[in-house]
């Protein structure tokens, strides 16, 4: 059977039930092998609100205990500057080598901007997409740039098949129904709102000892 690989990535500021959910709707669907959580390194100067330690903290709270094999992947946060997705599958293809299954994990809201990503085409020689719908971000492909929506028709593919090929499939999930974003969380802790209903226990345990997030 092939080995297969579930690649999470995203800024994590905070982590949130959303990415919990995503992460979980995939393990049920593929069976990885194993799960990375990949904390990314933004473009936009000043993006992050947290610090990388703070940001890979509260990975390791979330993702604690799951039943699924988790490994948290730094390298991002290593290389010390921002690096674009398909750089980072390339470093993953020659870790894992030529048959790996590699399946990068996104929402809907990704998808529709795809078109924009550095290299985008390149992204299906290295992995393949496992892409779950999200309240207001439809995964029909009239709601897709054209140019993604040819690109998907072609290589849309049951779970099964996804997790037995090296890349260039994509498998989409239409069950997620969590619409959380990092931005709204961090507007309720700004505020003092409740945000127990959007982050893990235990995530908002560590925001609240450490203070982030206040300004």
């Amino acid at each position: 059977m092939t080995f297969c690989v579930a690649l999470l990535g995203g800024s994590f500021d905070p982590v949130h039930h959303g990415h919990v959910a995503l992460a979980e709707l995939f393990a049920d669907l593929l069976q990885p092998d194993q799960l990375r959580v990949l904390p990314a390194r933004p473009w936009q100067k000043g993006a992050l609100q947290a610090s990388d330690a703070d940001r890979v903290a509260m990975l390791e709270l979330a993702f604690k205990d799951k039943p699924f094999p988790v490994l948290l992947d730094l390298q991002e946060i290593e290389r010390g500057q921002p690096t674009y997705t398909v750089d980072t599958l390339r470093a993953l293809r020659a870790e894992l080598g030529p048959d790996a299954s590699i399946v990068f994990l996104m929402g809907a809201d990704q998808l529709q901007k795809l078109d924009s990503w550095r290299e985008w085409h390149a992204l299906f020689d290295l992995a393949s997409l496992g892409v779950a719908a999200r309240p207001g971000y439809e995964l029909a492909s009239d709601k897709l740039p054209p140019a993604v929506a040819q690109e998907l028709s072609a290589r849309l593919a049951t779970p099964d098949a996804v997790r037995n090929s090296p890349h260039g499939k994509v498998c989409l999930a239409h069950t997620l129904a969590v619409d959380i974003s990092a931005t709204r969380i961090r507007e309720a802790l700004r505020s003092g709102a409740d945000a127990s209903a959007l982050v893990m226990a235990q995530v908002l345990d560590y925001i609240q000892q450490h203070n982030l997030y206040k300004n």
